[in-house]
């Protein structure tokens, strides 16, 4: 998780996540090159670890069989997410040499994001609770994880009800009045042919 996440976002997905998924932790930080903990779990011999990343030779889940998936991953994988906003998952990536050496893993999404409150680099990425409700449930339907993940994205939901009725308050200071009571999506960023970058290897 980067700093900034960690410190200024009291209630973010990343940490939402953490506690809604058991076997589960945050490592903050930006340059994880030399960071203890992290390079304990990649020298782990009992599993393979992966990220959680598009790039241009990603394994995606959403295209292949159980079988491959656990012959790909192992019995017990463990898989790094990059918590942050895009440009600083991109940093520490970036930084991090020992997690460019990971094998990179992503999916095919199909949906928009419920974090309307946030701009998104487009419209089909996800929060980071998204994103893992999503691999779990790609896992589960192939037999390879029995975890519950009914009720997983209630925190995350009940938390974009109550951000949207604190913004509709026209009590509020940060009020926002709209036609309909309702927000759209925060997907209109800047075109910047650079943000491609974090679909590809890093330099």
């Amino acid at each position: 998780m980067h700093p900034k996440e960690y410190r200024k976002e009291k209630i973010g997905t990343g940490l939402m996540t953490q506690l809604q998924l058991q076997n589960s932790e945050i490592i903050v930080g930006v340059d994880f090159t030399n960071n203890k903990r992290v390079n304990e779990i990649l020298t782990n011999e009992k599993g393979n670890s992966f990220l959680l990343y598009p790039g241009k030779d990603d394994f995606n889940l959403s295209t292949r069989d159980g079988s491959e998936i656990n012959l790909f991953m192992g019995a017990h994988p463990t898989l790094f997410l990059l918590d942050g906003t895009w440009a600083c998952a991109r940093k520490m990536l970036k930084l991090s040499t020992n997690l460019q050496k990971l094998k990179r893993v992503s999916f095919d999404n199909t949906i928009k994001s419920k974090f309307i409150i946030k701009q998104q680099p487009e419209a089909l990425c996800l929060s980071t609770i998204e994103s893992v409700f999503t691999v779990i449930n790609l896992l589960k339907e192939r037999d390879l994880e029995q975890c519950d993940t009914e009720g997983f994205l209630l925190p995350f939901e009940k938390l974009i009800a109550y951000q949207l009725e604190y913004m509709l308050n026209p009590y509020s200071k940060n009020y926002r009045s709209t036609a309909k009571g309702t927000l759209s999506p925060k997907n209109r960023y800047r075109e910047n042919p650079k943000r491609s970058f974090l679909f590809e290897q890093e330099d």
